[in-house]
């Protein structure tokens, strides 16, 4: 009989198969085409493939490895940062690239238990740079 000994590794196994089920199934609408000739649909159906591979690790280490257990949920986090990505799309059309990104890294960063402003400020400088 198997038992989960790493749940954190399973279930993020698992979420990624079901985020590859969701893919392989909006790729059924493209042309793949060949590795010589490739369609629309060949880079997403590799990198789809990819992520798969990675699920199936993940949920075989799941069963192979000692983990620990999956803790509380972090709600204020999970909540801070779609509502960083909900303002990154609302947001891209009308002020552009740069303050939009500039935006969604900013709110991001009040995901953090400890919010310091200078490091917020140098966090967003930086990845808004790069």
């Amino acid at each position: 009989m198997l038992s989960i000994r790493n749940p954190k590794d399973f279930f993020t196994g698992i979420l990624l198969l079901v985020i590859v089920a969701v893919f392989a199934y909006g790729l059924t609408e493209l042309q793949i085409g060949t590795a010589y000739r490739m369609g629309p649909g060949y880079f997403p159906m590799v990198l789809t493939g990819m992520l798969a591979i990675f699920a199936i690790v993940l949920v075989i280490n799941g069963f192979t490895t000692d983990g620990e257990a999956i803790g509380e949920i972090p709600w204020r986090a999970l909540i801070v940062i779609t509502a960083s990505i909900v303002v990154y799309g609302a947001t891209l059309k009308g002020l552009g690239l740069v303050p939009a990104l500039s935006l969604t890294v900013l709110i991001s960063t009040f995901a953090a238990d400890k919010w310091d402003a200078k490091a917020a400020i140098g966090v967003t400088i930086v990845l808004v740079a790069a």
